[in-house]
C-alpha cells in the first residue's frame, strides 16, 4: 500500500462497532440468554447505545437459539435494521448458509481457517481444499442473497507462523468480493506493535475491502491492540458489553469507545451516556458482574478516595482526567474512610446538606478514620448518624421504626407487620410479601401511604460479610435506591441479622428523602 493509500485508509472519520454479544459473549460459562433477553438487549445495543451492526448468534445451534435469532429478525426488519444483523455461519456443506436463509437472515459470517495449522490439524486439509469449501459457501450464499463476510479464525497466529497462507486466502476473498474480512486475535496473543505490522500487510494485500479487527484479552491487551488496530486503518472492531466472551473474553464496548474518543483522531457513533444502561442491563441478564474498577462502568472508577485527590479536585480540579463522571451520567463520589482528609469530608457534607464548624469537623473526621481502620466505609448517607453520634446530638429522623415481626414458614407467604413513628405518629401495617424483607417493604409502604407518603424503587440489594466469617458475624447490607430525575442514592445497614441490616438501611433511606 502506498503512503496515499495508507494516510486515507487511515483518515476514515468513523469506525464501526460490531458487537458480538449475544453470540460470542454467549461463549461465557454459565451465560445462556432467553429469546426474551437477546431482544432486549438487541433494542438496547441498536437504539440507545447506537452500535453500527451485531452478531445475533450462530447458525444450527439449537431451537432456543433458532426462535431467539428470528425474534431479532422480526423486529429489525421492522425498523429498517435487517441488513445490520449478522449471525455466525461454518464451512458446512452449506447448511448454516441455508439455515440463515430460512430464519430471514440476510448477512452471514462464515468461520473459516486462518491459519495453516488450523487448517492441516483440525480439519485435517490441505489449504487448497479449504479455499475450494469455503468459496462454494460464499457462492452459495451470495446465489440466496447473503451478503458474506468472512472470519480467518487464528489469523493472529497465522500471521505469525506463514503469512503466505494468510495472503493467498486474502486474494480469494477479493476475488470473490466479499463484503468484509474479520480478523481474530483469537487466543489473544498479539501485542500492538504486531497488530500493526500484520494489519499493514493484510491491507496493503488487499487495499479496497473492509477489514475488522476482533480482539481477546488473553493478556489483558485487547484495548492496547484493537486502538492500535484503529490506527491501522480497519474499518470495525469487534467488542462484547462488559467484555463477555470465552476466557479472559472479548474487547469491552466501554473502554474501546472512550480509547477512540480520547486516543485517536478518530470517533465511533456510540452513545457514552447510554452505556451504564447497557452494561447494568447485561450484568442482571447474564448474571456476570463487572469488577468495581472496570473502566466507565464500574462501581468505584468515580470514586476519589484519597484525601490529597479530594483537596486537588476542590482547588482545581488538578485530579480529573477526561473521562468525567457527567460524560457517563454519573457524578463523582468522596470515599469517607482512613485515608480521608478534610476535603473529602466537606464534599460529602455539602451533598447531605449539614453544616459544621471546624472543632466538629475535627471530631467527626477522627471519628471517620477510627471507623476506617476498621474496615468501615461511611458513605454519605451514613453521615448524618455518625455526626449525631460523635457529637451527642442524635438526628432522629422523621421516620422510625419501632418494631416489626416477621414470619416465614415452609409453605407459607411471609407476613410482616410493622410499627412506625412518623413524625410523633404511631402508624401499624401489614402485609404478605415473596420473602421477608419483601413482606416488610410492602407493609412500610403501606403505613406511610396513609399519610401521603411513599419512597423510592429498590434497584439493588447486596450483602456482604467478612472473608471466613462465621454464621455471627457482622452482615453488612447495601442497598441503592433509584430516584427519579436524580442520582442514585445507597445505604448501609450493619447487624448480625442479615434482615435487621436490610431494614436499618431502609430507615436511613427514608430519613434521607423525607426530609
Amino acid at each position: 500500500m502506498n503512503n496515499s493509500e495508507t494516510g486515507k485508509r487511515r483518515s476514515r472519520a468513523y469506525v464501526e462497532i460490531m458487537d458480538t454479544t449475544l453470540r460470542d459473549g454467549e461463549q461465557t460459562p454459565g451465560v445462556a440468554f432467553t429469546p426474551h433477553e437477546k431482544l432486549q438487549i438487541a433494542k438496547a445495543l441498536m437504539l440507545r447505545v447506537k452500535v453500527d451492526r451485531m452478531e445475533i448468534g450462530s447458525a444450527r445451534v439449537s431451537e432456543g437459539e433458532k426462535i431467539g435469532v428470528r425474534n431479532i429478525l422480526l423486529w429489525a426488519e421492522k425498523h429498517g435494521m435487517l441488513d445490520r444483523m449478522e449471525i455466525l455461519g461454518f464451512i458446512d456443506g452449506g447448511k448454516s448458509v441455508r439455515w440463515i436463509h430460512e430464519v430471514g437472515g440476510k448477512v452471514v459470517n462464515l468461520l473459516a481457517k486462518g491459519s495453516e495449522k488450523h487448517c492441516r490439524i483440525q480439519l485435517r486439509s490441505t489449504p487448497e481444499a479449504h479455499y475450494r469449501k469455503v468459496a462454494d459457501e460464499i457462492l452459495l450464499a451470495k446465489s440466496l442473497g447473503l451478503a458474506v463476510n468472512v472470519y480467518l479464525e487464528d489469523w493472529s497466529n497465522g500471521s505469525r507462523d506463514d503469512f503466505g497462507y494468510v495472503y493467498n486466502f486474502l486474494r480469494l476473498l477479493k476475488d470473490l468480493q466479499v463484503e468484509r474480512i474479520m480478523l481474530p486475535d483469537t487466543l489473544g496473543i498479539l501485542a500492538p506493535d504486531e497488530v500493526r505490522c500484520y494489519l499493514d500487510w493484510v491491507l496493503t494485500t488487499v487495499p479496497d475491502m473492509k477489514v475488522d479487527f476482533h480482539g481477546h484479552n488473553d493478556y489483558g491487551m485487547v484495548t492496547a491492540n484493537s486502538i492500535a488496530a484503529v490506527k491501522a486503518g480497519v474499518s470495525g472492531i469487534h467488542t462484547t458489553i462488559n467484555g463477555l466472551g470465552e476466557r479472559t473474553g472479548n474487547q469491552p464496548l466501554p473502554a474501546l469507545t472512550v480509547a477512540v474518543h480520547d486516543m485517536t483522531d478518530r470517533k465511533i457513533r456510540v452513545a457514552e451516556k447510554q452505556l451504564l444502561y447497557v452494561s447494568s442491563l447485561v450484568q442482571t441478564l447474564s448474571g456476570k458482574r463487572c469488577a468495581w474498577n472496570t473502566p466507565v462502568v464500574g462501581a468505584d472508577v468515580f470514586t476519589q478516595t484519597c484525601g490529597v485527590h479530594a483537596d486537588g479536585d476542590k482547588k482545581g480540579d488538578l485530579y480529573a482526567n477526561k473521562l468525567l463522571p457527567e460524560r457517563f451520567s454519573r457524578n463523582r463520589v468522596y470515599a469517607l474512610g482512613k485515608l480521608s482528609g478534610k476535603a473529602s469530608l466537606e464534599k460529602n457534607l455539602e451533598e447531605v446538606g449539614i453544616e459544621l464548624d471546624d472543632e466538629q469537623r475535627k471530631r467527626v473526621l477522627a471519628e471517620i478514620v477510627r471507623l476506617g481502620d476498621k474496615k468501615k466505609q461511611v458513605t454519605a448517607a451514613d453521615l448524618p448518624f455518625v455526626i449525631g453520634s460523635i457529637l451527642n446530638q442524635p438526628i432522629s429522623g422523621k421516620v422510625q421504626v419501632i418494631d416489626y415481626q416477621i414470619e416465614t414458614r415452609c409453605g407459607v407467604t411471609p407476613r410482616a407487620e410493622v410499627e412506625v413513628n412518623y413524625e410523633n405518629e404511631l402508624i401499624r401495617a401489614s402485609a404478605h410479601g415473596d420473602g421477608g424483607y419483601d413482606a416488610f417493604v410492602k407493609a412500610l409502604r403501606k403505613a406511610l401511604k396513609n399519610v401521603g407518603k411513599s419512597f423510592p424503587k429498590l434497584r439493588d440489594y447486596e450483602v456482604r460479610i467478612p472473608p471466613g466469617g462465621k454464621t455471627d458475624a457482622l452482615v453488612e447490607t447495601r442497598i441503592t435506591w433509584e430516584r427519579e430525575n436524580d442520582r442514585p442514592l445507597i445505604t448501609v445497614g450493619v447487624d448480625s441479622d442479615q434482615l435487621a441490616a436490610a431494614i436499618q438501611a431502609t430507615e436511613k433511606m427514608l430519613n434521607l428523602v423525607l426530609s
